[in-house]
């Protein structure tokens, strides 16, 4: 990656010269080829595992540890959980289902948490490239200690620091393909985002039937299977990927200690500005694997000419629909791009909230049914509009703002820019746990409404502030 001062003083990317002497495929440099399928298997480990962890908790992990099977650090965590979401103010009693929703939280949430430490250590000491190969050797073994249920926790521990050396940093790279102001990075991303989705949609298919049918730890075991495979794509295609930060920032040294500009720093407090009401989204949006998830193995019929199908299938619902719409909705916009229509980035945010809202009044009318005609099983279709419209709404979101960050944040701190976005994730993850605690306890009616109605106002505070953001970010 080559370095040059920019206009204002600061320092942006430029393509280095072994990306620009690539060849393309699909008009695009190779490196975005495997840094896809690296994602892809990192991804089907990651929502492998996502697939069963609620259902392997409430189902059997937790029931065992109560019933006094040991566990390596089960009472000190569940007595930790329950005193802080009492000081916290809930108000129910620790169930099952409130401590894995709360477990999911944390998990979920720290995941997203170390990748911005992960960032800052890529950008200062080990590079984007290593940082990688580091990270996908934990999850790798975090994903087989699962194999164990006394090494529950210790597993958990692996997959959170491994995501966080991996996560901001395989995206980073996606960005550092392309040169300042290339037309293509939106696309890319676009097309990485297919990439995760690919990986999502497969693993509950092979990890979710394999943990129902077969055991949970087969399940588990193909999750860490899957990793490895993305760690030896990566290295196959390390030579088509650009030089790492790090490196580079050696040989400018003088131009590294530049000062943050005011320019720079408007820029970076619009980025935080974005984060912080991102956090409302997956907060929303993460009740997916979570309580949505409960939902479909409690009160969705699975049965397909007599044969009951996985519930942890619900979880290929929405990354099929992804890779079915990204490609039409990258069309929209180029469309509207050429007539001088399409939305700000700020704005698709807005639109990707109202969206994520607007598909929990399905789940309304679906709650409706269930308490007029007590614990049954509902239909399927009920899942998958919401999940349609939901899937919508992200892409509007997610791909946008991955790509919004390594556009707007200053060149010497993309990874840690990175990094802070996916640290509104780890919020609004450990959100999404605290609220699945009340889904026991609040009516499902009154419970999918609150959802509803968090991710309006979210969409609703993009909008109001998009210009101003906008006019900082000096995005149009």
């Amino acid at each position: 990656m080559i370095l040059r001062p920019s206009k204002t003083g600061g320092i942006e990317y430029m393509a280095s010269a072994n990306v620009k002497s690539q060849k393309t495929w699909f008009g695009h440099p190779r490196g975005l080829f495997f840094l896809f399928t690296t994602e892809m298997w990192e991804r089907f480990s990651y929502y492998g595992m996502r697939a069963l962890l609620v259902l392997y908790m409430t189902q059997y992990l937790l029931v065992h540890a109560d019933a006094g099977q040991p566990i390596f650090g089960y009472q000190a965590i569940k007595a930790g959980v329950s005193g802080f979401v009492h000081l916290l103010g809930f108000p129910g009693e620790i169930t099952s289902q409130v401590l894995a929703s709360q477990l999911y939280g944390f998990y979920t949430g720290f995941v997203y948490l170390t990748p911005f430490f992960g960032g800052i250590l890529a950008d200062r000491v080990f590079g984007q490239k290593k940082s990688v190969y580091i990270g996908g050797v934990l999850m790798a073994i975090g994903h087989f200690l699962m194999a164990s249920e006394n090494l529950f926790f210790l597993a958990l521990l692996f997959l959170i620091l491994g995501n966080g050396f991996f996560k901001p940093n395989i995206s980073t790279q996606v960005g550092s393909l392309y040169a300042q102001g290339d037309q293509r990075r939106d696309s890319a991303f676009t097309l990485f985002y297919m990439g995760i989705n690919l990986g999502a949609f497969f693993s509950p298919f092979v990890c979710g039937t394999l943990g129902q049918k077969v055991g949970w730890h087969w399940g588990f075991g193909a999750a860490g299977v899957g990793m490895i495979l993305g760690l030896i794509i990566y290295h196959f295609g390390r030579h088509e990927l650009p030089d790492d930060y790090y490196d580079q920032s050696h040989k400018n040294k003088k131009v590294q200690k530049t000062e943050v500009t005011r320019e720079e720093w408007q820029r970076i407090f619009a980025l935080v500005f974005l984060c912080a009401v991102n956090i409302i989204f997956w907060a929303v949006y993460e009740q997916q694997g979570n309580t949505m998830q409960l939902w479909a193995d409690n009160h969705t019929d699975w049965n397909f000419f007599g044969w009951e199908m996985p519930s942890s299938w619900f979880q290929s619902f929405n990354p099929f629909f992804i890779f079915l719409l990204a490609p039409f909705l990258d069309m929209i916009w180029v469309w509207q791009n050429k007539r001088g229509k399409e939305p700000s980035s700020t704005t698709k945010m807005g639109i990707g909230c109202i969206l994520l809202g607007l598909a929990f009044i399905v789940m309304i009318f679906s709650a409706k049914g269930l308490t007029e005609g007590g614990n049954v099983k509902l239909s399927v279709w009920w899942l998958i509009i919401t999940s349609l419209v939901l899937t919508v709404g992200e892409l509007y979101l997610s791909p946008i703002g991955l790509s919004l960050v390594t556009k707007v944040a200053p060149a010497r701190m993309v990874s840690m820019m990175m990094g802070m976005w996916f640290l509104s994730s780890f919020l609004g993850n450990y959100l999404s746990g605290w609220i699945g605690g009340y889904y026991d306890i609040m009516s499902k009616q009154g419970f999918f409404t609150m959802l509803m109605g968090m991710g309006i106002i979210a969409g609703l505070v993009f909008f109001a502030a998009s210009k101003p953001v906008e006019k900082m970010m000096k995005q149009t």
